[in-house]
């Protein structure tokens, strides 16, 4: 049932406390993203202080987050593929590694960006 009073700045707290539940549920409940997590806060600094340009920083930062955001619709996915049956279906494997798939490349988006934007500050 909807909450009779879902607008305006009460919206706006309710949709942020249902935004902090998933952020806590993907911390304990997946291994991806909590490695993903403490690799960006290593990471941040690096992009943060590195001397760049601000476009390249602002790449280097959004890449960062890129993975974070796939990693995280992806788990819902996961989730929602075990939520509807346990059986095994070629159509809940598609999309479990359909997913999958697209971690990998936010995470080859994110290598490769880092790569070409810091590999000339040491060669």
């Amino acid at each position: 049932m909807k909450p009779a009073n879902n607008h305006g700045i009460k919206r706006i707290f309710r949709a942020t406390g249902f935004s902090m539940k998933g952020l806590k549920a993907a911390w304990v409940h997946e291994a991806a993203f909590r490695q993903e997590l403490i690799l960006c806060v290593v990471m941040l600094p690096v992009a943060l202080l590195v001397d760049v340009g601000t476009i390249e920083r602002l790449m280097l930062v959004f890449t960062l987050f890129i993975v974070l955001i796939v990693e995280l619709l992806n788990s819902a996915i996961e989730a929602v593929v075990d939520r509807v049956g346990s059986e095994i279906h070629p159509l809940s494997g598609q999309a479990k590694d359909i997913a999958s798939a697209a971690v990998f490349m936010s995470l080859a988006l994110c290598g490769i960006t880092w790569l070409i934007i810091l590999a000339p500050l040491f060669i």
